[in-house]
């Protein structure tokens, strides 16, 4: 799960443009959104896109995205627990 993690965080770093942040930076518990790494609604649909172009999963219910994007580690959790 760790190098999921790591991956995760090298991924969104690249796919959200985040030049100046490093893996190092991000704690896997903190929050993605709001208060934490102060990801906006458009960073969403970029996760989204991630998340289908790199692992092969689409979120069906709009209604799990809240919870998969909590942070990095509910990402990790999501992608191990459907990757097929």
């Amino acid at each position: 799960m760790e190098a999921l993690i790591e991956q995760l965080k090298q991924e969104i770093i690249a796919q959200l443009n985040l030049d100046g942040l490093k893996t190092e930076d991000i704690n896997p518990d903190t929050p993605l959104f709001g208060d934490g790494l102060g990801l906006d609604s458009i960073d969403a649909l970029e996760l989204i896109v991630l998340l289908d172009k790199n692992y092969g999963l689409k979120i069906l219910n709009p209604a799990d995205g809240k919870k998969i994007f909590q942070s990095v580690r509910s990402m990790a959790e999501f992608i191990s627990e459907n990757k097929k």
